[in-house]
């Protein structure tokens, strides 16, 4: 509780020197680095950005998940991002991943990315699980990204963007092919999003 207030306040604080923006999407399975959080349900979720001109950032965001007797999911972040004036963007900050109901199981990470015409690279260091890096690309409406977590396994996603009546969604194939060691299952699937920002 007293970190959500501790959130809107700060939101409220910094509403004057910059932007505030909201966010709100449905998908019909929630895949996180190809790994489904709810169980192959759909999945509700939302947050909030303040971004500042000098590219500074911070947000909260939030879903609902199944696993592990967790329900939901609560992400506080922040960092900096801009481009240089040969095209070159890149983006430095951290994330802290909290599940209110399971008391060991929030996690952070931090994490630096690099993008050019398209193409984009990140690199992810976390504090319980391991590393996680990704390349992705862009062309279009459509989308491509292959990425590896450490003694966990790879993933890819390929997805198509598109508008619908004022929204935002797109359709996506996720893969997530795991680690032997771990004794996990590989996982698929399709899903569709769909959302806006306000």
């Amino acid at each position: 509780m007293k970190k959500g207030m501790m959130t809107i306040v700060m939101f409220l604080t910094l509403y004057t020197f910059g932007e505030v923006s909201s966010n709100f999407t449905f998908s019909s399975n929630y895949f996180w680095r190809g790994m489904t959080q709810t169980m192959d349900s759909p999945a509700y979720s939302g947050g909030f950005d303040y971004s500042h001109e000098s590219g500074f950032y911070a947000g909260t965001w939030g879903s609902n998940v199944s696993f592990g007797g967790a329900g939901l999911e609560l992400d506080l972040y922040a960092g900096y991002a801009g481009e240089t004036e040969s095209g070159i963007g890149y983006d430095f900050g951290y994330i802290n991943y909290a599940y209110p109901e399971v008391d060991d199981a929030d996690f952070s990470e931090m994490y630096g990315s690099l993008s050019y015409e398209g193409f984009g690279f990140t690199y992810y260091v976390g504090d319980e699980f391991g590393d996680y890096y990704e390349f992705s690309y862009g062309v279009g409406p459509v989308s491509f990204s292959y990425g590896d977590y450490e003694d966990t396994g790879s993933n890819y996603l390929i997805g198509y963007a598109f508008a619908l009546g004022g929204f935002d969604a797109s359709v996506a194939y996720s893969s997530f092919m795991a680690e032997s060691m771990t004794e996990m299952e590989d996982e698929d699937g399709l899903f569709f999003t769909i959302g806006a920002s306000f």
